[in-house]
């Protein structure tokens, strides 16, 4: 089974490409806290790349800024590329099935509601 469920921020905005092909693709980056502390008493964060497909990428591409709470459900997978020097490298990331937003987007300096789904569907 390889599954996966994340709570954490964006520690950046998101990116938005096209595949040749025209399919969308958005990438991220989450912190996402440990439950145990380091010996200064901060808490232990990881980074944790995601990667959205098709219309949830382009949501996420649209609705999500730097710092905005999230919820991301998927798999991990683990590709190996070679880098610009030849080097043989492997990168391991979340493919998302499902990102929830949790909190709200601001909006001029105000909390307004994502338009993130609706119903049973909506995070708050």
């Amino acid at each position: 089974m390889n599954h996966i469920v994340l709570i954490g921020r964006l520690v950046a905005d998101p990116v938005l490409r096209y595949t040749q092909s025209g399919v969308a693709v958005t990438s991220f980056t989450l912190a996402v806290d440990r439950n145990r502390r380091k010996e200064d008493g901060q808490r232990a964060t990881d980074f944790i790349d995601v990667v959205t497909w098709r219309k949830q990428a382009e949501t996420c591409a649209n609705n999500l800024t730097k710092g905005r709470l999230v919820a991301v459900s998927g798999r991990l997978q683990i590709r190996r590329y070679d880098d610009k020097d030849g080097i043989r490298r492997k990168a391991a990331e979340v493919v998302a099935d499902r990102v929830q937003f949790l909190d709200r987007a601001k909006q001029d300096g105000a909390e307004q509601a994502s338009d993130w789904g609706s119903g049973d569907d909506a995070p708050f």
